[in-house]
């Protein structure tokens, strides 16, 4: 009973301070209309996106659902939006569809996706794309791409390029490119597939045939984005970016072991040690709060945008706008600059927290895990989970995997922690997402 009071009495004393740094992605925030201006919300920069030498929003419009939400931020001048084929099973395309038979077609640019196999017939592509056309009720894509490219070889996909190549001839079709979220597992896959975002993109800017990518940077996983972008800025490729916010992922770790304590459940000795660790974290980030007056921690957060948004190579970022509220906070951030204190707010924060956030598409502990766990697509799954808000797909996709955390990471000795150059206690991150996504 005393142990228990004493957990109790820990998240207690955390829980304040830790829950000021709640994701952006999928809840309202409070307080963000501080200093904002008397007008209304407006998209306050335009970028040329690479070669194709549209001028997009620097705020995108991600998987569209609400046409209300839609219509009034193609009105406050977001132009770039993001959809696939997949999106809802078609209802985002349709969404779309509906908004924009009232606008100029002319004055937006419209991505979607195709999920493909390597061996992908051109006939089948066309008759997917066709669909999409229907669905989105234009003339024409402005993109398509490639959905969650995970390995070279898909990047020579003769059915892919063979129906762009047909669509472009009948001006269904401008430009092409890839999504990737590195190694992925699919339903009745054995074999994980070893091939990391960076190798994937790095290889598709090599080619030349494709024009504009989405992919992951954050300020916590620098090092290989900035590798992309530079290829990208060399080749002149168009550069859009998701899961720009690695702030608000500690928050798992905080909420699933509260939730545990207060089902009395027994916690592993690999659990007790790392609630010691999280202590830790948690006295480490006051100090820097305090060092650096930030009375408002969400500023962090949208440091987290910011640092995005103000790289020279990088010409739009993609968000999940689910409400009028959450539409109103990425306007208000739009061409917003990237200031000395928002410099110093993400250094103290990686410093702080940065070792509880594993990065996404890294795909470094994967390839020494010897009992093949799909480390990156379980992360992603609890990503949609937590940060997105799509808990139902999320379990959904997580009960399709042919190896889950359970298959061999109880006792093992821990190969991915080790060979992790951030030092993320993937473990037990892998257990909690364990815990979240199983459906029994």
């Amino acid at each position: 009973m005393k142990e228990n009071q004493s957990r109790r009495q820990f998240f207690h004393r955390s829980f304040f301070g830790l829950m000021a740094f709640k994701s952006l992605d999928g809840v309202p925030i409070p307080g963000y209309r501080k200093n904002r201006p008397a007008k209304p919300n407006r998209i306050q920069r335009y970028n040329k996106l690479g070669r194709t030498g549209f001028k997009v929003s620097d705020i995108a419009f991600g998987n569209p659902k609400n046409e209300a939400v839609l219509k009034a931020a193609l009105d406050a001048g977001v132009n770039y939006l993001d959809t696939g084929e997949e999106y809802g099973n078609g209802n985002s395309e349709r969404t779309i569809g509906s908004v924009i038979k009232d606008v100029d077609r002319s004055s937006i640019f419209i991505n979607t996706k195709l999920r493909l196999k390597n061996d992908e017939s051109k006939e089948n592509i066309l008759d997917r794309a066709r669909k999409c056309l229907e669905r989105l009720n234009t003339e024409y894509i402005d993109c398509l791409m490639i959905h969650n490219a995970t390995d070279v070889q898909i990047l020579d996909c003769e059915g892919f390029h063979g129906a762009a190549r047909q669509l472009k001839e009948e001006g269904r079709l401008r430009f092409i490119g890839i999504t990737s979220h590195g190694t992925t597992w699919w339903k009745n896959d054995e074999t994980l597939m070893t091939e990391t975002m960076e190798k994937v993109c790095m290889a598709a800017a090599e080619d030349g045939r494709f024009d504009v990518f989405l992919f992951i940077y954050n300020y916590l996983t620098k090092d290989m984005g900035e590798r992309i972008l530079k290829a990208l800025q060399e080749k002149n490729i168009g550069a859009t970016l998701m899961k720009v916010n690695p702030v608000h992922n500690y928050t798992l770790l905080q909420e699933e072991i509260k939730e545990m304590v207060e089902r009395n459940e027994e916690l592993t000795p690999r659990f007790k040690q790392i609630v010691k660790e999280f202590q830790a974290m948690v006295d480490r980030a006051q100090g820097f709060i305090q060092k650096h007056n930030l009375h408002d921690p969400r500023e962090i957060s949208r440091a987290a945008f910011r640092f995005v948004m103000n790289h020279p190579g990088v010409h739009t970022v993609c968000c999940q706008m689910p409400n009028f509220d959450e539409m109103e906070h990425w306007l208000f951030l739009s061409g917003s600059g990237f200031s000395e204190r928002d410099k110093q707010a993400l250094s103290g924060y990686k410093s702080s927290y940065g070792q509880f956030y594993c990065r996404h598409a890294c795909g470094i502990c994967e390839e020494r895990c010897p009992q093949k766990i799909p480390i990156n697509t379980i992360m992603r799954y609890h990503h949609y989970f937590d940060s997105q808000k799509r808990e139902k797909e999320a379990m959904v996709l997580y009960s399709k995997l042919s190896r889950q955390w359970n298959d061999g990471c109880q006792d093992c000795d821990g190969y991915c922690e080790q060979n992790c150059p951030y030092q993320v206690p993937i473990q037990t991150l892998l257990e909690l997402a364990h815990h979240r996504l199983s459906l029994d």
